[in-house]
């Protein structure tokens, strides 16, 4: 039997010369590696709550080596420890004179309660975390300003750094990869925090922009995962719009069936505004209903009153009252608000008389069908309200009357084509739209071929349809996906834009989102609209930009500009 014969394995000498730095040398507050200059911090004082991937933000510092230690711990111990920490702090708040110091010891006492409760009620595993940092530069000047921003990325987060003054080389040694934990360090630097509280800091959980209940949407530059929940709230986030802008071709419709596919799945109730066909397989494969809103059996009765959203300067308290001569913000008042939009878009030609005798005949057509302004429309049925042939009529009788008053004549003439002309397949009738599914598609594609002024029209019909839609239950999710948003914008009525920032403001109140589409930030801000499109782009809280030509990229930098100068 051959025994094995031992190998020898000889120093590389080579190898130590590349590795070896030509000089360290370890000074009271900062240390030397060959060229480099070096300074060695510790992390000794944390706050009671830390945000999502809070470890990401020091990790990432700019020309820093972070070394995280976590050392598990008994919980039966520390909860002792705990206890008795939380008494002698009780004792501070009710013997010390000291105003500061009462408070530092009733946030002492509530930290310690707090924590308890996660270790022995909750569960929760804890452990003692170190976290030390090396900053390096090639010069003292650029090492410093490195140390004043990494200091300010812990202070933010409620953090507290200290200089291992005098422990630098033990600093160096305990950061090492090659060397195990050192004790003094990590006493000095040691912390009990939350297993959960660490884990969820580690950078491999937040890199990117992740919620913790968010969904897979995308991969960010350096492959991390892009995690978003639209309906989460804080900081910034306050609503759940959405814009996305990009060129034909680029994507828009992918992303748009990925959210939601993502929000059916979460049990959001989906609607779709689709001029060009793109979501009825979409909506077919979830089991939705398809509307052909372009003059076949989907009908919306603009007649037919409906709740109208409100800016948040107007008090909710106060939506209901009524002035002395009874005229106030009730439904029917709301609701003529939202037929002077609708006929200044249909019928832009109107006159000023004209537009104010036909709202006195809708008002008068109103009150024949029993309908006042302080009527509750709540539970009137579709066929309730009356139609653009009542209309007609109404006006066509008054012009017999008044054979010598010309604006009811030309009333007549103008509105002969929506009451029985070739635009009364689109609004004259009673509304049928009832859908009972979880996703809606309202095909709007055979208006291809009408004028601009129908499809304006058309467009914010339905979309203050889906605002009754969206403001029926504050209980149930609705996000709005409106494709092809700039068929809405019309320099000469700004009020549509207007329309659509207050659908904007007030859906977040109702559980509910809208997604505008559209082509590039351009198409808001014509110079006429611009104060209304800038608002509209604003307000949502997701802004999805892909592919843009040069001149659309500069314009939408001036736009982010613009909004972060006014402080938004």
């Amino acid at each position: 039997m051959n025994k094995k014969k031992s190998q020898v394995i000889h120093q590389n000498n080579t190898l130590l010369n590349l590795i070896t730095p030509q000089g360290l040398k370890f000074g009271i507050n900062d240390i030397e590696v060959s060229d480099v200059k070096a300074k060695n911090y510790g992390i000794i004082k944390y706050p009671a709550n830390l945000p999502y991937g809070w470890l990401s933000k020091i990790t990432n510092t700019e020309s820093a080596l972070v070394c995280i230690n976590v050392n598990p711990i008994d919980s039966g111990d520390i909860i002792d420890a705990i206890d008795n920490n939380v008494k002698v702090k009780q004792n501070e708040v009710a013997t010390v004179n000291s105003a500061v110091q009462r408070q530092r010891a009733e946030k002492a006492v509530e930290d310690g309660l707090k924590l308890m409760k996660q270790i022995d009620q909750d569960g929760n595993a804890v452990c003692q975390m170190s976290v030390t940092y090396t900053a390096m530069a090639d010069k003292d000047s650029v090492l410093e300003g490195i140390v004043r921003k990494a200091q300010n990325t812990i202070s933010s987060l409620g953090a507290k750094p200290r200089l291992l003054s005098r422990r630098q080389d033990l600093g160096f040694k305990h950061g090492l990869p090659t060397f195990t934990q050192v004790n003094d360090i990590k006493d000095m630097c040691g912390r009990i925090v939350p297993l959960s509280t660490m884990v969820a800091g580690f950078p491999y959980s937040t890199s990117g922009y992740t919620d913790s209940t968010g969904d897979f949407f995308g991969q960010s530059f350096d492959g991390s995962l892009i995690m978003i929940d639209f309906w989460k709230r804080g900081g910034d986030r306050t609503n759940s719009n959405l814009v996305i802008m990009g060129n034909p071709g680029t994507g828009k419709s992918t992303v748009i069936k990925s959210i939601a596919e993502i929000e059916y799945k979460n049990g959001t109730k989906i609607i779709f505004i689709d001029p060009e066909s793109e979501y009825r397989d979409l909506c077919r494969n979830l089991n939705g209903d398809i509307i052909y809103t372009g003059g076949g059996k989907g009908k919306i009765n603009p007649l037919q009153i409906r709740p109208v959203p409100r800016d948040d300067d107007e008090s909710e308290e106060n939506e209901t009252l009524y002035t002395d001569d009874g005229h106030g913000l009730g439904d029917m008042a709301l609701h003529i608000k939202n037929l002077e939009i609708f006929f200044s878009l249909y019928l832009p030609e109107l006159t000023s008389i004209q537009k104010a005798i036909l709202k006195q005949s809708i008002i008068e057509l109103y009150n024949k069908f029993n309908i006042f302004w302080e009527t509750d429309i709540s539970k009137f049925e579709n066929t309730d309200f009356p139609i653009f042939t009542d209309l007609f009529e109404l006006i066509q009788a008054k012009a017999k009357q008044n054979k010598d008053n010309e604006p009811y004549k030309v009333l007549e003439l103008l509105l002969s084509d929506i009451a029985k002309g070739a635009d009364s397949f689109l609004w004259n009738g009673h509304t049928t739209l009832n859908p009972k599914s979880k996703c809606i598609c309202l095909d709007t594609n055979t208006l291809q071929n009408v004028s601009d002024a129908v499809k304006r029209t058309q467009y914010f019909n339905l979309l203050s349809w889906c605002w009754q839609q969206m403001s029926a239950n504050r209980e149930e999710r609705v996000m709005l996906f409106a494709d092809e948003a700039y068929l809405m914008i019309d320099p000469n009525v700004p009020q549509s834009l207007i329309f659509i920032r207050n659908v904007e403001k007030r859906a977040r109140k109702y559980e509910s989102a809208i997604a505008l589409i559209s082509h590039s930030v351009v198409d808001f801000l014509d110079p006429s609209i611009k104060q209304y499109g800038q608002a509209v782009l604003d307000v949502p809280c997701f802004k999805i930009l892909l592919k843009q030509r040069n001149y659309i990229i500069l314009q939408t930098l001036k736009k982010i500009y613009y909004s972060e100068n006014k402080g938004e």
